[in-house]
């Protein structure tokens, strides 16, 4: 997709996304917003171009690092549960609970029996949370084996993207097929009723964040907030005096450009 076609899309649903938080906050709603997917399927660019434009008090994204040894001594869903959203919030999980049920049961870092339990235990828990009045999108996002290749591969070249590539990317790359079968066992566990799976093709960047925000959109009925127009009132020149020259003497940065 060409650049200036998707800057002129994305600005439009940017829009919606503004109209859409207004709406959550006045009605105190809850969402929650999964993000999952293969290493280098575009979360990040897909999180970032839903949260540029509002309010990270309103729209919050979490992604948690490897638990502590406490944590793991924990509940597993313990150390998600403190970060889902009060009244009107949305929280976007850049990867999830669904960790267990991904890397941790590839790379061994969880045993079979925990990852059992877990699928088991996982939509129960959701239907929990569903039934107490949160709303659940999750987001399954699907890169191709040759497009993952090439992503990593740019990653590699490039000094601005070298931080993405991490010893489990380059190990996730070569357990492709192992990844896979453990998707298909999670959302065949854990695709319900109450708390789907959507899934999005991830192979062109620009369609795939075009198209996932349209779905969450499409997920949350929303309408406009009418607001009075803010009108600039006039300054004040009460106990005015020169600004600038008080800063006289202090330390500026050098204006290199």
């Amino acid at each position: 997709m060409k650049r200036k076609d998707y800057e002129k899309e994305l600005r439009k649903l940017q829009v919606q996304l503004c109209y859409l938080q207004e709406w959550v906050k006045e009605k105190k709603l809850r969402v929650i917003i999964l993000f999952e997917g293969r290493d280098a399927a575009g979360k990040g660019g897909t999180i970032k171009a839903i949260t540029e434009k509002v309010s990270p008090r309103v729209f919050r994204v979490v992604a948690l690092p490897a638990p502590s040894d406490r944590q793991k001594t924990q509940l597993f869903l313990q150390r998600y549960i403190e970060y889902f959203p009060a009244g009107g919030e949305i929280v976007i999980f850049d990867r999830s609970w669904y960790n267990r049920a991904g890397v941790e049961y590839v790379m061994g870092f969880c045993s079979p029996e925990e990852h059992t339990r877990f699928l088991e235990l996982c939509p129960q828990v959701e239907k929990f949370a569903v039934d107490g009045g949160i709303i659940l999108i999750k987001l399954w996002l699907e890169v191709g084996m040759d497009e993952q290749e090439r992503r990593f591969e740019a990653r590699i070249e490039d000094p601005l993207r070298q931080w993405k590539l991490s010893p489990m990317d380059t190990e996730s790359y070569r357990r492709w097929y192992e990844y896979s079968r453990a998707r298909d066992i999670m959302l065949d566990a854990t695709n319900s009723k109450h708390a789907p799976w959507t899934i999005i093709r991830s192979d062109d960047k620009r369609r795939a964040r075009l198209n996932c925000i349209a779905h969450v959109l499409g997920m949350i009925p929303y309408k406009k907030v009418s607001r009075d127009k803010v009108r600039l009132p006039k300054r004040s020149k009460k106990g005015s005096y020169d600004d600038q020259a008080s800063l006289r003497g202090m330390k500026f940065v050098a204006e290199r450009y």
